[in-house]
């Protein structure tokens, strides 16, 4: 099999790892990343972890989340692009060898394209894109709180418009407001909340929201998780030279 970028990373089943891929992957300047990208993910696996949604592949829908932004326009004023990125994204895509139905799954990140029939996989990115969005602040406005976000993506983003998971989002999002610190080593990660003057916040938001990098969210994230808990930093391993071979010769 030919090596392409998509071998690459799909055969990387450890989300982190993914992360990693991604960090040096931005460092060429080929695709956007930031820390919404890192938060989004995050919320992803939890999502699909907590409610034990089986139907779709994990591995699938995290690479995804890492990349259906990959276009991503820095300057949200020229509409044109903010409607086009996700159709750039998915073309990009496919030229780094991701197949079809992968492409079409990021394209589908936003409605923009009006790409139908929908797959299960790009319900699951509208929601952590559009929620994740909102929790984290941004230069025009602060961040909403869970409880606003849950409103505004129900009855004005995803307005008339039909999800098969948003239900069960909004059954997730309040299962996890509702643990608490003190939960037992397995639950760890899942207990970080902070009280805010406004209503309980989900702790992860806290980190990205503050002034750390990129490579110091990755090892905030890092730490949170239970299996890897004493394993210290960071360290990442792969070698800039080795994705920028695989991806430029595709692009």
């Amino acid at each position: 099999m030919e090596e392409t970028f998509a071998n690459y990373i799909l055969k990387e089943e450890d989300w982190i790892r993914k992360m990693e891929i991604m960090y040096y992957l931005e460092k060429k300047g080929q695709v956007f990343f930031d820390k919404s990208v890192i938060l989004k993910t995050e919320l992803a696996k939890l999502f699909i972890d907590i409610m034990e949604i089986k139907e779709v592949d994990e591995n699938i829908v995290l690479t995804a989340c890492l990349l259906c932004n990959c276009k991503k326009p820095m300057n949200f004023t020229d509409i044109s692009r903010v409607k086009q990125y996700a159709k750039d994204g998915a073309n990009y895509l496919e030229r780094l060898g991701f197949e079809k139905r992968f492409c079409k799954i990021c394209e589908e990140v936003n409605r923009y394209t009006g790409s139908t029939k929908r797959e299960k996989e790009s319900d699951i990115l509208e929601l952590v894109d559009h929620f994740g969005g909102m929790l984290l602040d941004r230069f025009d406005r602060m961040a909403f709180n869970p409880d606003e976000a849950l409103l505004l993506l129900e009855y004005r983003n995803l307005k008339n418009k039909q999800n098969i998971y948003l239900d069960k989002f909004n059954k997730f999002i309040e299962e996890i407001q509702r643990v608490h610190i003190g939960l037992h080593r397995s639950m760890e990660y899942l207990s970080k909340l902070i009280n805010t003057s406004r209503t309980t916040k989900i702790a992860m938001v806290n980190a990205y929201n503050s002034e750390l990098d990129i490579k110091k969210a990755l090892e905030e994230l890092k730490n949170k998780q239970e299996d890897k808990i004493d394993e210290g930093p960071i360290n990442i391993k792969i070698k800039p030279e080795e994705i920028e071979t695989i991806v430029l010769k595709r692009s």
